[in-house]
């Protein structure tokens, strides 16, 4: 038996299981416990791949397998933790469920990525762990003495604009680097650098921007590379 090649899946397996912890958790009004469990299983997404491929033991399973995990993880928990932070704003019967666009469009981005060739260097839309690492930074705020900032047009507009995102045709740049020359990975040294700052200098309220400036950042190597629209 080899055991080598179930470790990545297992690591899959566990980020698949903070996503369920979480999601019990957000109904249970734990935000900001959900919120550290995406984070523990962005870990757990970055190392089952890294492994795999530290192993050689990448398979069309565990490519499929991590889209599953990714689609509860980063599509339906942050889904559902938008979910509670309209309904603390506007307990409507309604309105909070347009929450859950953020898990359709996850999964429309999740399947676009899997039948995509081109999305191996670079991504396509914004990563969903990327989308569910903005949305989960937001329970800080409304527990801190930033609350006001968070509001119901503001929770609707990041609703639908990053549901958008997910799936915009717009070529954002990877943070994999095909070289350690600077002039071939400048925009990923000036995100790292950027965010290393706004960590230590802001702590968790800097994560959204990091976000916002990855996006930007984006679009601008696009423009100075003259970049066609994919």
């Amino acid at each position: 038996m080899n055991i080598k090649k179930h470790i990545p899946n297992t690591l899959t397996a566990s980020n698949l299981a903070c996503g369920c912890v979480g999601i019990i958790k957000a109904t249970n009004g734990e935000i900001v416990f959900a919120t550290y469990l995406i984070w523990v299983a962005l870990v757990f997404d970055f190392l089952d791949g890294f492994v795999a491929r530290l192993l050689k033991v990448s398979s069309p399973i565990g490519k499929e397998l991590d889209s599953l995990a990714d689609m509860v993880t980063f599509g339906v928990l942050p889904a559902t933790i938008m979910y509670y932070l309209i309904d603390a704003q506007d307990p409507h019967f309604a309105l909070p469920y347009l929450a859950f666009i953020i898990a359709i469009f996850s999964a429309l981005r999740l399947a676009k990525f899997n039948i995509d060739d081109r999305q191996t260097s670079v991504f396509i839309g914004l990563p969903t762990p990327a989308n569910a690492l903005f949305i989960s930074s937001l329970a800080f705020f409304v527990s801190s003495d930033y609350r006001d900032f968070i509001t119901l047009p503001v929770l609707l507009v990041i609703t639908v604009l990053f549901s958008f995102l997910l799936v915009a045709p717009i070529e954002l740049f990877s943070l994999k680097l095909k070289s350690m020359k600077l002039k071939d990975n400048i925009f990923q040294f000036l995100l790292v650098i950027v965010s290393v700052l706004g960590i230590v200098l802001f702590q968790f309220y800097a994560i959204p921007f990091i976000i916002v400036i990855y996006i930007v950042l984006s679009i601008i190597k696009n423009v100075l590379q003259g970049n066609k629209e994919v």
